[in-house]
């Protein structure tokens, strides 16, 4: 919202090149929040690809290690031992919605999800109930608990 005399008037993003101007100073301006997200997300990532490499701490999801089932964040840790090893694609294999969760964390400051704020609270739901669900059959595929 930009102040103009007495009213308030919304800000309409801009066409063509001075809209991607506008978009790449927004970018610059929150670039310091991605750098230091980035920057704690690579510290996460190489500390648990050393601790694994070290010392093997085993099955940390309370529900596997005591039911054997795995839940829908199970391989969360194996995502940041994965990227610390550098192994994207064996990260995105272990839990593709912590992966898609953890950039989404780091991007933030860029407001790249401002359209996620636009949806109804009913629609995140939906999305999220849904991410939840297919993470939660991908980590049953996973394990072997489901075959297809």
């Amino acid at each position: 919202m930009m102040p103009t005399g007495n009213t308030i008037q919304a800000a309409v993003p801009r066409p063509g090149i001075v809209g991607w101007i506008d978009k790449a100073l927004a970018f610059a301006s929150h670039g310091p929040g991605v750098v230091l997200r980035a920057a704690a997300v690579a510290a996460a990532a190489l500390g648990a690809a050393w601790i694994h490499q070290h010392h093997d701490p085993g099955v940390l999801c309370l529900l596997r290690r005591f039911t054997g089932v795995p839940c829908p964040f199970c391989g969360g840790t194996t995502v940041f031992i994965e990227l610390g090893s550098g192994d994207l694609l064996g990260a995105l294999a272990a839990n593709p919605v912590v992966l898609l969760g953890t950039f989404g964390v780091v991007a933030a400051p860029v407001r790249l999800g401002d359209f996620w704020w636009r949806l109804s609270s009913r629609a995140r739901n939906w999305i999220l109930g849904t991410a939840v669900a297919l993470a939660w059959l991908w980590q049953l595929h996973r394990f072997g608990f489901l075959r297809f």
